[in-house]
């Protein structure tokens, strides 16, 4: 450990080394997952519920349960996930937060697109099912979106303190 006044805290070994270093990310990670999990049970059910019951045709009644689901995520993820991080204008990060949302729902509409009209038109028994559109949707949609997202979010919407905005640092570097 050292001893200086305003040095960071650091224990000895590999072990504590890498916890040191890496486990805010873990953390962020970890509270990035459980509101994104929450959020997708949420997707989840409602997207079945009007595709099932209520017989709203696939692709809109996924795009209508990925917006409930989305304002339950940014919430979650303004309020608990990054929470310690510094706020910028309300509507700046609603408005990021929800064009991200939108590519990652891009995403999984896409996959959901490919599977069920592309593939399903090939072999509609196997690609034109309930099953086969929640694993389009759900599984791989979800998966590719997950990735984006907790990059773009990190990086762009609830950014650290003292990062300047992405405009700022490209003029930096031109000069």
């Amino acid at each position: 450990m050292t001893g200086e006044p305003g040095s960071r805290q650091t224990r000895p070994g590999l072990v504590h080394s890498l916890i040191d270093r890496f486990g805010h990310l873990v953390r962020e990670m970890s509270k990035f997952a459980t509101v994104g999990g929450i959020a997708f049970l949420i997707d989840f059910a409602l997207f079945n519920y009007m595709i099932g019951p209520q017989g709203v045709e696939q692709i809109t009644a996924k795009t209508i349960a990925t917006v409930i689901a989305a304002t339950f995520a940014f919430l979650g993820n303004r309020f608990w996930t990054w929470r310690h991080r510094k706020r910028s204008h309300p509507a700046r990060e609603y408005a990021l937060f929800f064009f991200f949302n939108a590519v990652g729902l891009g995403i999984a509409v896409a996959c959901l697109a490919i599977s069920h009209y592309g593939l399903g038109s090939i072999w509609p028994s196997v690609f034109q099912t309930r099953l086969a559109d929640n694993v389009a949707s759900f599984v791989v949609g979800t998966g590719f979106g997950t990735l984006f997202r907790f990059w773009s979010y990190r990086r762009f919407v609830f950014v650290e303190a003292g990062t300047p905005p992405v405009a700022e640092a490209n003029q930096d570097r031109r000069a």
